[in-house]
């Protein structure tokens, strides 16, 4: 089971650029398995924190899935830092509306977040 953060703050969202199981290097969400005694939440906030060096809040969930469970989720305290783990290979603030980062996985769920932003 998995639990990722999605961190927006003043316009940008944190991104984590990473190998993932499948071999690739991709621009993803921070996140990872959550821990036997762990909740979705907890793992999230978990994740984040030790992939990023970022404390974050759960706004709500974004998205759901039996395996898989994203959060909305607000800055709360931190330094930006990468992990000392061989599969993340840069952490970034990147612009919301770029493009450049987000692939197939990710734009929509940007998109759902810009579109979130404008009802708010």
């Amino acid at each position: 089971m998995l639990a990722q953060g999605v961190v927006v703050h003043e316009g940008k969202v944190l991104l984590v650029h990473q190998k993932v199981k499948r071999g690739d290097i991709v621009w993803n969400f921070p996140g990872g398995g959550v821990e036997e005694g762990e909740n979705f939440e907890q793992a999230c906030l978990r994740e984040v924190l030790e992939e990023t060096g970022y404390t974050v809040k759960i706004i709500r969930s974004l998205f759901q899935s039996k395996e898989k469970q994203t959060f909305l989720c607000e800055l709360i305290s931190g330094t930006l830092s990468i992990e000392d783990d061989e599969d993340i290979l840069d952490v970034r603030w990147i612009d919301l509306k770029g493009d450049r980062y987000f692939d197939d996985v990710s734009r929509p769920v940007v998109e759902m977040v810009l579109k979130n932003m404008e009802v708010v």
